[in-house]
């Protein structure tokens, strides 16, 4: 069983995937801003560790993380200005691989975004400039030497799912539930065979696990 440390554990994936992965018998530390969350990371079997990855160097970031195997980044700034976006989801992955190298940790997963997501919605600036940041934490965790997985979800849905996805290196754009975002987290995980992939992600028929023992097929 791994220890994962889960950097957005109160976020919309994070809070669905640390519950899943204490269920399937993995340790689990979160990360988490507010005093107040700990109380609810705690009571679903998570070790809470409160920082701010805006705040964070990766020094310390790697001392939150130091009985991890596993790292999971899932912030993101959620449309809360320019500047946080480039410190959450532009700078923010980029300090959790120093992080990773500091603590000798191999395995890295990072939610990232599906580039046509929202694309029919969004034309302002500080949307380009938000998947300007992901492609910029994507090139840099692929570039990274570490067994990596950039998992690019379609447009986000505060919904649990089916237990059913479609995914691969290249897919038709759509909308994916954040449960079923969480539930290709722990299914990869569970497959540390699978590696250095670029997973794009949707709402689709094929029950998730099938799916991600396909992509260790392929």
């Amino acid at each position: 069983m791994a220890t994962v440390f889960i950097i957005g554990a109160t976020g919309g994936v994070g809070r669905r995937l640390g519950p899943l992965l204490v269920q399937s018998g993995h340790k689990v530390i979160g990360l988490h801003r507010k005093l107040e969350q700990a109380t609810n990371l705690s009571e679903a079997g998570i070790s809470p560790v409160q920082g701010d990855i805006i705040k964070m160097s990766p020094k310390q970031i790697a001392e939150a993380a130091r009985d991890a195997d596993v790292i999971v980044f899932s912030a993101g700034a959620a449309g809360s200005g320019i500047d946080r976006t480039t410190a959450i989801d532009g700078d923010g992955p980029i300090k959790a691989i120093e992080a990773a190298k500091l603590l000798g940790i191999v395995r890295l997963y990072l939610v990232s975004a599906f580039p046509e997501a929202y694309r029919q919605k969004e034309t302002a600036d500080s949307f380009e400039h938000y998947m300007s940041e992901k492609k910029r934490a994507d090139a840099a965790v692929a570039a990274s030497g570490l067994d990596w997985i950039i998992l690019r979800p379609g447009v986000l849905l505060n919904a649990e799912g089916e237990g059913t996805a479609t995914m691969g290196p290249a897919i038709m754009d759509g909308s994916v539930a954040r449960g079923t975002v969480a539930r290709t987290l722990l299914a990869l995980i569970e497959q540390p065979s699978v590696r250095r992939e670029i997973i794009e992600l949707t709402d689709g028929p094929t029950p998730i696990k099938e799916a991600v023992a396909s992509l260790r097929q392929s």
